[in-house]
């Protein structure tokens, strides 16, 4: 049977970027100075802010988790039209931020989640749209959609409840990949024709890099 499910967006934020030297959540989108890192007023966008209002578009309402960025995250947030949360202890690791924010999901009454990570271009409309259809027409078997191009997986994937619940009885310390890989016969992989699902962004040279691939 079809699932008519209410989707929240889940945005992971609290990583401390050191390898960028800067947070990655505040760095301009679209790049518009490829190897520059400090913020071009040509751009009205971040990484965070870009994410907030793509995602919102398709969701009831989007979260942010922060850690010890929280006073730099909060103006954008906000001014986005986000709610925030703040993982107590961010040196947990990434799979503790996850289990914080689907934890508020689930308190607000929510039953699926769209989650990316802030360091990944915001996802095209189509390809957003593409993920929440196959999400939706899938067979309740089916607890989680995750994008693939090229034959590399990426974000943002949406997580029904039977998910969420799995990653929230795994150990702060673990990882959602390990969650997932155990649970395979549950995962749908769909086929998109949107690249940036695949990106990721580490250091300065994977920013400048993806601002000049941008530009062409």
């Amino acid at each position: 049977m079809p699932r008519s499910p209410s989707f929240a967006a889940l945005i992971l934020a609290a990583g401390e970027s050191s390898r960028m030297g800067t947070d990655k959540a505040l760095l301009p989108w679209p790049p518009m100075n490829p190897g520059k890192l400090a913020y071009s007023q040509a751009s009205r966008d971040t990484f965070l802010s870009a994410a907030i209002r793509s995602l919102g578009l398709v969701c009831d309402f989007v979260l942010v988790v922060a850690g010890k960025n929280e006073p730099a995250l909060r103006p954008v947030v906000f001014a986005s039209g986000a709610d925030l949360v703040v993982n107590p202890d961010p040196s947990l690791g990434q799979f503790s931020s996850l289990q914080v924010g689907l934890n508020e999901i689930l308190n607000r009454g929510r039953d699926a989640a769209v989650i990316t990570l802030v360091d990944r271009p915001p996802a095209q409309a189509a390809t957003l749209d593409l993920l929440q259809s196959a999400f939706t027409s899938a067979p309740n078997n089916i607890w989680s959609v995750i994008p693939e191009f090229s034959g590399k997986h990426g974000h943002p994937f949406i997580a029904a409840r039977e998910l969420i619940e799995a990653f929230l009885r795994a150990p702060a310390t673990g990882s959602a990949r390990d969650v997932e890989h155990s649970l395979q016969q549950h995962i749908h992989y769909v086929a998109v024709s949107d690249p940036l699902v695949a990106v990721n962004i580490n250091t300065p040279e994977d920013y400048a890099a993806l601002g000049t691939n941008l530009s062409h």
